[in-house]
Protein backbone atom coordinates (compact mmCIF):
# COMPACT_ATOMS: atom_id res chain seq x y z
CA UNK A 1 0.00 0.00 0.00
CA UNK A 2 1.75 3.36 -1.05
CA UNK A 3 0.79 6.32 0.81
CA UNK A 4 -0.37 9.54 -0.56
CA UNK A 5 0.45 13.14 -0.05
CA UNK A 6 -1.46 16.38 0.36
CA UNK A 7 -0.92 20.15 -0.02
CA UNK A 8 -1.84 21.79 3.41
CA UNK A 9 -1.75 25.27 3.40
CA UNK A 10 -0.23 26.55 6.54
CA UNK A 11 0.39 30.41 6.73
CA UNK A 12 -0.05 33.33 4.53
CA UNK A 13 3.83 34.20 2.92
CA UNK A 14 3.39 37.50 4.26
CA UNK A 15 2.72 36.38 8.25
CA UNK A 16 6.50 34.91 8.35
CA UNK A 17 8.54 37.81 9.58
CA UNK A 18 12.41 37.13 7.90
CA UNK A 19 14.25 34.47 8.19
CA UNK A 20 13.53 32.22 11.12
CA UNK A 21 11.88 29.21 12.14
CA UNK A 22 8.06 28.67 12.63
CA UNK A 23 6.00 25.58 14.25
CA UNK A 24 2.89 24.46 12.78
CA UNK A 25 0.64 21.24 13.56
CA UNK A 26 -1.46 19.72 11.08
CA UNK A 27 -3.38 16.84 13.62
CA UNK A 28 -1.19 14.51 15.00
CA UNK A 29 2.05 15.90 12.51
CA UNK A 30 4.54 18.43 14.06
CA UNK A 31 5.74 20.71 10.99
CA UNK A 32 9.03 23.18 11.63
CA UNK A 33 8.49 25.59 8.57
CA UNK A 34 11.83 27.73 7.68
CA UNK A 35 12.24 30.63 5.93
CA UNK A 36 15.98 31.41 4.57
CA UNK A 37 17.15 34.03 2.30
CA UNK A 38 13.80 33.76 0.66
CA UNK A 39 13.74 30.15 0.27
CA UNK A 40 11.46 28.22 2.60
CA UNK A 41 11.77 24.54 3.61
CA UNK A 42 10.08 22.14 5.96
CA UNK A 43 11.05 19.22 8.26
CA UNK A 44 9.35 17.59 10.89
CA UNK A 45 9.47 19.26 14.18
CA UNK A 46 10.89 17.08 16.42
CA UNK A 47 14.22 15.53 17.07
CA UNK A 48 15.10 12.16 15.76
CA UNK A 49 17.02 11.82 18.60
CA UNK A 50 14.51 12.17 21.75
CA UNK A 51 11.46 14.03 21.65
CA UNK A 52 11.86 18.04 21.70
CA UNK A 53 10.53 20.65 19.24
CA UNK A 54 13.47 22.03 16.91
CA UNK A 55 12.16 25.46 16.71
CA UNK A 56 12.58 25.66 20.57
CA UNK A 57 16.40 25.40 19.45
CA UNK A 58 18.64 27.59 17.19
CA UNK A 59 18.66 28.27 13.72
CA UNK A 60 22.31 29.18 12.29
CA UNK A 61 22.32 29.78 8.49
CA UNK A 62 20.90 26.36 7.03
CA UNK A 63 21.14 24.17 10.56
CA UNK A 64 19.02 23.77 13.29
CA UNK A 65 20.35 22.79 17.02
CA UNK A 66 18.00 20.44 18.94
CA UNK A 67 17.43 22.47 22.45
CA UNK A 68 17.32 19.08 24.21
CA UNK A 69 21.50 17.31 23.28
CA UNK A 70 22.45 19.70 20.74
CA UNK A 71 21.93 17.54 17.64
CA UNK A 72 22.18 19.75 14.74
CA UNK A 73 20.25 19.17 11.42
CA UNK A 74 20.66 20.14 7.74
CA UNK A 75 16.65 22.12 7.34
CA UNK A 76 16.97 21.67 3.36
CA UNK A 77 18.06 18.18 3.59
CA UNK A 78 16.98 16.42 7.07
CA UNK A 79 20.40 14.95 7.62
CA UNK A 80 22.11 15.07 10.18
CA UNK A 81 25.07 17.84 10.66
CA UNK A 82 25.81 16.66 14.50
CA UNK A 83 24.91 14.27 16.93
CA UNK A 84 24.22 12.83 19.09
CA UNK A 85 21.32 11.78 16.84
CA UNK A 86 22.00 9.53 14.20
CA UNK A 87 18.58 9.32 12.36
CA UNK A 88 17.82 12.26 9.60
CA UNK A 89 14.68 14.39 10.08
CA UNK A 90 12.00 13.99 7.36
CA UNK A 91 11.64 16.95 4.93
CA UNK A 92 8.55 17.88 3.44
CA UNK A 93 8.42 19.54 -0.13
CA UNK A 94 7.01 23.59 -0.12
CA UNK A 95 5.48 26.13 -2.60
CA UNK A 96 4.11 29.03 -2.14
CA UNK A 97 0.67 29.41 -4.09
CA UNK A 98 -1.56 32.39 -4.26
CA UNK A 99 0.60 34.00 -1.22
CA UNK A 100 -0.11 30.88 0.65
CA UNK A 101 3.01 28.76 2.06
CA UNK A 102 1.75 25.52 1.56
CA UNK A 103 3.42 21.73 2.65
CA UNK A 104 3.48 18.13 1.15
CA UNK A 105 2.43 16.29 3.99
CA UNK A 106 2.14 12.51 4.00
CA UNK A 107 -2.01 11.10 4.26
CA UNK A 108 -2.22 9.74 7.76
CA UNK A 109 -6.02 7.89 6.85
Amino acid sequence: MTATESWIALCRLDELEGDGMFPFEVGEQRVAIYQLAGKIYATDNVCSHAFALLTDGWLDGNLVECPLHGAQFDVATGEVARGPADCAVATFATRIREGLVEVKLPDRS
